[in-house]
């Protein structure tokens, strides 16, 4: 009976953060609605079933976080650390990098909805299997630089490189580009940017960086340990306007 109790106020807990985190926007969408636009809630029952639904989603997400993904993240990165092989350790950096970002449900509905937007620009064929190609082209084209951005990411937490000097020399390079990507490209990548760095990306890869310079003498979690999102952010960016320049 007392566990079940420590679970149930455990969930309850977990129920309440995930709607105070939601409040927010809710309160906002409801304001607008009600008090600017004047007009009651269209399926104000589904609205709601939703909002439920979301609520619920969000806090066993969380919690998801919190007993798999960060701890395994971690330990891995200890484990290759301990290990010794640099070599192993970037094959995992790349491989993680490159796998998470696959599967990441933000990049396959961006890249859908570029390959449509590109085709009524009359940029490419219009047909099912060219939409295709170039939404799986631009899918493969975001992983291999996020899996090359974390590579990055880990040497630079094994040599101890300055973070900032890698960044500022990263965006140079997404400026640079911008000038000879075709414009019509130019959104989608630095959209690209950003939808990697989601649900599934940012847990392991935080997890990952955060383990490493734990257990790598001299380097500290806190300064060496972050920072692995950013290089994850910038590399698509070039990797999508050079595809679109060469494609």
């Amino acid at each position: 009976m007392g566990e079940f109790l420590k679970t149930a106020k455990g969930l309850a807990r977990l129920l309440l953060g995930a709607g105070r985190d939601l409040a927010p926007i809710v309160v906002v969408i409801a304001f607008f609605q009600i008090v600017v636009i004047q007009q009651p809630f269209p399926n104000l029952s589904q609205i709601l079933i939703g909002t439920i639904l979301v609520v619920l989603g969000l806090a066993f997400f969380v919690r998801g976080l919190e007993m798999g993904l960060f701890p395994l993240g971690e330990a891995m990165a200890q484990a290759f650390a301990k290990k010794g092989s640099v070599l192993w350790l970037m094959a995992f950096a790349f491989a993680l990098g490159f796998g998470t970002t696959v599967a990441e449900p933000a990049l396959i509905a961006v890249a859908a909805e570029a390959a449509k937007t590109v085709a009524e620009g009359g940029l490419i064929a219009r047909d099912e299997e060219t939409l295709g190609h170039y939404a799986y082209g631009l899918r493969m084209t975001v992983a291999l630089s996020v899996g090359l951005a974390i590579v990055i990411g880990v040497l630079r937490i094994i040599k101890g490189w300055p973070i900032q000097y890698v960044i500022i020399a990263g965006y140079m390079g997404v400026v640079i580009l911008t000038f000879f990507a075709p414009p019509e490209i130019v959104g989608i990548a630095y959209d690209s940017g950003g939808v990697t760095t989601s649900t599934i990306t940012v847990p392991l890869v935080t997890a990952l960086g955060v383990g490493l310079a734990t257990s790598i003498r001299g380097r500290n979690p806190m300064t060496d340990g972050f920072g692995l999102i950013a290089f994850a952010s910038l590399t698509p960016m070039m990797f999508v306007m050079v595809y679109g320049m060469v494609y």
